[in-house]
């Protein structure tokens, strides 16, 4: 496996994101996670084409209540090592790294903040550990059990795979107008040059949309899960101008998720997170978590 590792020059002076990675090694590749504050763990997943740095504008809301947030960057992402060749990236590459991070960490009892493949992954976490999620938040998301995908989705998919060396800043500045050049290029900084793209152009094809597809078994065991047995608290933000996994499709994991209250509608787009510190202190006074912990 030939990998890249994009130079830590290029994180220099991030706008709002101060803190340090952390490293966890999986065999020859190095994966990157914030892990900041003491108390209750939050775990932040990030989804497609982003990284940890989608999360800036919650994870201080988080340290505030007094908790714990770990948010790694998923291989081919962010700080983390980025294998080179497309074939690298599998449904069962990112899912078996993200079953090994949570037990080399040895998280429980976690509150899990998930958005795109983050929830296409992070979902799926109580398969295997049943006992590991006590709360969740989700936005612009869902578990990939194998049905047909939105037009939106299509879409998406098809632009990716004709275009793939698409600039990942710019397509943030397209869907969230109101990025600053600095965070604009804090966005790009994980691509240096298209050599290190490799897994953003996959993730769109891996998302398990036949019935054949990897991923569609656990996702499967996954929606049963959180429909019989979750019993912990959730909290819905969607991001309602999201022509991909918008409200029609938020609204069908609502009714999957045993207990998820009324959403909390936001004008945004599938970056949801951009609207982060609101829906953040939302989700806190929901769970009757009190600021200053």
């Amino acid at each position: 496996m030939d990998i890249l590792r994009t130079p830590d020059d290029r994180f220099d002076d991030l706008p709002g994101f101060p803190w340090q990675p952390k490293y966890l090694d999986q065999d020859s590749l190095r994966m990157a996670y914030l892990d900041e504050g003491e108390g209750e763990v939050v775990l932040c997943l990030h989804g497609e084409p982003t990284w940890s740095y989608l999360y800036r504008k919650m994870i201080p809301v988080f340290l505030e209540a007094g908790m714990r947030v770990v948010a790694p960057d998923w291989f081919g992402f962010g700080r983390s090592d980025k294998p080179a060749a497309d074939s690298d990236y599998t449904w069962d590459f990112h899912y078996t790294s993200m079953l090994r991070f949570v037990d080399a960490l040895k998280l429980e009892r976690v509150t899990l903040v998930v958005q795109d493949w983050g929830g296409l992954l992070g979902l799926t976490l109580p398969v295997t550990h049943p006992d590991l999620v006590q709360r969740l938040l989700i936005m612009n998301t869902g578990l990939g059990v194998g049905t047909k995908p939105t037009d939106g989705f299509i879409a998406w998919r098809d632009y990716v795979a004709h275009n793939p060396e698409f600039n990942v800043g710019e397509l943030m500045r397209r869907s969230e107008p109101g990025l600053t050049e600095a965070e604009v290029a804090a966005y790009q900084a994980p691509f240096p040059d298209p050599r290190y793209m490799a897994g953003a152009r996959r993730f769109p094809a891996l998302v398990p949309t036949s019935e054949d597809a990897p991923g569609v078994e656990v996702s499967r065991a996954a929606a049963a899960w959180w429909a019989t047995q979750f019993d912990g608290q959730a909290f819905m933000a969607i991001g309602t101008n999201d022509p991909v996994l918008g409200v029609p499709v938020m609204e069908r994991m609502r009714q999957l998720i045993r207990g998820c209250s009324e959403p909390m509608l936001t004008d945004a787009g599938h970056f949801v997170q951009e609207q982060g510190e609101p829906i953040a202190r939302a989700a806190l006074a929901a769970w009757g978590i009190q600021m200053g912990g």
